[in-house]
């Protein structure tokens, strides 16, 4: 690890008392992995930020942000950085992934945090919708973004989900794996008009799917298209583990 950006992005003064808005963390009393793309299957701590910019019909996380159907006195809580650093850092588990909701709603919180994750030894991954470009202070050693566009078929005008300069952003960063969800063969054809149109390398496919029937289905009806296609393929880990139960 490069200790000299750990040092320069760790706590200053005051920041200790930063908070940043929390659905739920996971993985350190009941341990689990990383359930989908370049990570699949490694044990891993979950920060979940919550509030998101965007309003997926198939989201899977409408706790965070969707306060039609949620209460978001319920669903969310303020933690302090220092309070998630001692969270993580009880455990072993190397990897931390921050996702959503959208992270990086709450970027400049995230520099201290992350800076004293690596500070610790871990390793970081943001799941994000690729609508906001990282802050540079972000773009570091052991910091990894896992990228993920959010296309029509995903109940999303993609006006609003697919942002270009945002998307540049996370190229010039050379620390992103761009994940794709497709429920259709169909679906493949618009994720490689957006790979070619913004350079997005490399791309993973991910089948919808919140059950492990559905999953499985997805799964067959893609696999040889997307193997077809030289891209990389990825499952929901946690579904078929754990039934897609909250907080694993």
């Amino acid at each position: 690890m490069n200790t000299s950006v750990s040092v320069s992005i760790g706590l200053r003064a005051g920041d200790a008392a930063l908070r940043l808005i929390v659905a739920e963390c996971f993985g350190v009393e009941v341990p689990t992995f990383q359930g989908e793309g370049p990570s699949c299957g490694h044990p891993a701590l979950f920060i979940r930020l919550s509030r998101c910019n965007l309003t997926c019909t198939k989201c899977d996380t409408k706790y965070t942000w969707d306060w039609k159907q949620f209460d978001p006195r319920k669903e969310s809580t303020k933690r302090t950085v220092e309070d998630l650093v001692a969270w993580a850092t009880s455990s072993p588990v190397e990897l931390v992934v921050i996702t959503g909701g959208e992270p990086l709603l709450q970027q400049e919180r995230l520099v201290p945090l992350v800076g004293q994750l690596l500070a610790a030894g871990k390793r970081v991954e943001f799941e994000t919708n690729g609508t906001i470009a990282p802050a540079s202070e972000l773009v570091v050693d052991g910091v990894r973004f896992n990228v993920s566009p959010k296309i029509a078929s995903f109940g999303m005008n993609e006006t609003k989900s697919v942002e270009p300069a945002a998307l540049e952003a996370f190229v010039a960063s050379e620390r992103a794996a761009f994940k794709f969800v497709a429920s259709a063969v169909s679906d493949l054809d618009r994720i490689a008009e957006l790979a070619d149109a913004h350079r997005l390398a490399p791309v993973w496919v991910m089948p919808e799917g919140t059950t492990a029937e559905a999953i499985i289905a997805t799964t067959r009806v893609l696999a040889d298209a997307v193997a077809a296609r030289r891209w990389h393929f990825t499952t929901r880990l946690h579904v078929l583990a754990f039934a897609d139960a909250r907080g694993r």
